[in-house]
């Protein structure tokens, strides 16, 4: 299974190289800012058309809240990263499985079968839940995109919140406990089927 491992590669080099495009583009927006260069000339005027369409949307929500817009850029570094880490992670463990379930059909292996289907689903539930956590800070609560893991991820959650009570009334942690118990799952099933 050579391929999956250059597979693996190339989407982590592709991944890495967007990030660090978005994090070239957008530190060069802001030391345009602070060189208080002519805003009408050619460098600013190309450095802001590429980097609108990334800066805009967290540049809004920010002032929304109180925040600084001049911190916009930064917060779409950070974000940038966090995409890249969910990226990394949905296909990652999408090839490790689709890479175990493969295997397991070539070599006649029930039970790795099995164990790599329900890992897979384990991982998959852990990956929606920590993108279910992040983006609920970062997005509008109107997202669809945050729509769908709030659904998929709410029948795993809402037992856990009934019996957990939010720490200080306003902290809910059962989302950090589930993701303990998932990775404990998921890690109880490599050891013992896979």
């Amino acid at each position: 299974m050579h391929i999956f491992a250059v597979l693996s590669l190339v989407v982590w080099y592709a991944i890495a190289g967007m990030i660090l495009l978005v994090i070239a583009l957008m530190l060069a927006r802001v030391i345009l800012n602070k060189a208080d260069l002519n805003p009408f000339s050619r460098p600013v005027i190309m450095i802001r058309r590429w980097t609108d369409p990334l800066d805009n949307p967290v540049r809004r929500p920010l002032a929304q809240m109180g925040f600084s817009p001049n911190i916009a850029p930064l917060v779409t570094i950070l974000f940038a990263i966090l995409l890249g880490y969910f990226a990394s992670e949905f296909i990652g463990t999408a090839l490790y499985t689709v890479q175990g379930l493969i295997t397991s059909v070539m070599f006649r292996r029930p039970i790795s079968l099995v164990g790599f289907v329900l890992f897979g689903l384990v991982a998959f539930l852990a990956l929606f839940i920590f993108m279910r956590i992040i983006l609920s800070w970062l997005i509008s609560p109107m997202n669809r995109f945050l729509h769908f893991l709030i659904r998929v991820t709410e029948p795993v959650l809402l037992p856990f919140r009934r019996l957990i009570p939010p720490v200080g009334g306003m902290l809910d942690i059962s989302p950090i406990i589930v993701l303990f118990l998932l990775d404990l799952f998921k890690r109880a099933i490599a050891a013992t089927l896979l």
